[in-house]
């Protein structure tokens, strides 16, 4: 039998409990419910993936990303891993409505295809480096939450932070800059809204942290992810960076964000899109002069791992918003990813993402 075939494949709920509800503004989560995907060759090499819904955001549950997957299960089995992307074909078809779950299949895949010719990923996806530095989370809160969370960051290293807004009004988000400003007057301030405020409130938020002085480096989906026109239209007026987040969510996205310039910059997240559909984004980025962010839902190491040897590996990302295992308070994986301060890093030498069962 050729080595490289399938010939099992798992999907387990991975309950992570989290160290705060990581809050956005269209809702939270206390407990990230992923779904483990457990891919074995022919050969014995077991390859790992996660699949990470977030409800809030794309609608997707636990439960509805493992029915997704019962219903490809089949079809894995005895494919070729090293056909990855006729394989991803396949599974944009039986997986349209889960691409939480694509994704966890597709790092399963290429996992299993690293390890069993023993090559990290990275290298696998570009070889560009070994290391990103990132930003950390301030999640949705009140002025306090924001100061305190500020001053927790500053103390891992962390000079970038990603402020949740737009789940207030704008002057009360310009309050909760203003405070995390005071307690990190050095630090480079993003913010993302979610697709939580119109253009008039977007707009109003812009002008109240000007006014306020509070310098921001990047204003992420500022409203809602149909709204072309309107990322449009903020972009064109605002002096700060506009990123897509929910806007870009496949490459024919990407596409009508160039079209319409509608954003400087992009959000890769494979929760998104699959693994292979981040890729094409991100040839469309490049080419049309986007920046690019790599970013995750609530995602453990392990996903986490996979998204940032897709970055350093493809290269060109000046974002990287890669923070989410550090709000998980306990999983049940080792290696993988390493924070050390602001940088992140990747073992340069261990196949595939280098995330196993403890």
């Amino acid at each position: 039998m050729t080595p490289t075939l399938i010939t099992a494949v798992t999907f387990e709920p991975l309950d992570l409990p989290l160290t705060e509800p990581f809050a956005i503004a269209t809702g939270a989560q206390h407990v990230a419910q992923n779904v483990l995907v457990r891919l074995t060759l022919a050969d014995g090499t077991v390859g790992l993936g996660e699949a990470a819904p977030f409800p809030a955001v794309s609608g997707e549950t636990q439960a509805s990303t493992r029915a997704a997957l019962e219903t490809v299960r089949a079809g894995l089995l005895g494919k070729d891993v090293r056909a990855w992307r006729p394989l991803s074909e396949e599974l944009g078809d039986g997986l349209a409505l889960a691409p939480a779950g694509r994704a966890g299949v597709e790092m399963a895949v290429l996992d299993a295809l690293a390890r069993h010719h023993r090559v990290p990923l990275y290298v696998l996806l570009g070889g560009a480096g070994t290391t990103l530095d990132i930003d950390m989370t301030v999640t949705a809160g009140d002025v306090v939450h924001a100061a305190e969370s500020a001053r927790s960051i500053l103390k891992r290293g962390i000079t970038t932070l990603k402020v949740k807004v737009g789940a207030l009004p704008p002057d009360e988000d310009a309050a909760r800059m203003v405070a995390i400003h005071e307690v990190a007057p050095h630090a480079r301030l993003f913010a993302d809204a979610n697709g939580g405020y119109d253009v008039a409130e977007a707009l109003a938020f812009l002008k109240e942290l000007e006014r306020a002085e509070v310098p921001l480096a990047l204003l992420e989906q500022p409203v809602p992810a149909s709204d072309f026109a309107g990322m449009a239209e903020v972009a064109h007026r605002s002096r700060v960076r506009v990123c897509a987040d929910e806007s870009a969510r496949s490459a024919k996205d990407v596409l009508r964000l160039i079209r319409e310039g509608a954003a400087h910059g992009i959000n890769i997240k494979t929760m998104k899109c699959g693994v292979v559909e981040a890729l094409t984004m991100w040839s469309l980025a490049r080419a049309a002069g986007l920046e690019l962010m790599v970013g995750g839902m609530v995602e453990s190491v392990l996903a986490m791992s996979a998204s940032a040897h897709l970055a350093a590996g493809l290269g060109g990302f000046t974002y990287a918003d890669l923070d989410t295992p550090l709000f998980i308070a306990r999983h049940p994986f080792q290696g993988g990813l390493r924070y050390e301060g602001s940088r992140l890093s990747l073992d340069a030498e261990q196949p595939g993402h280098g995330v196993t069962l403890a």
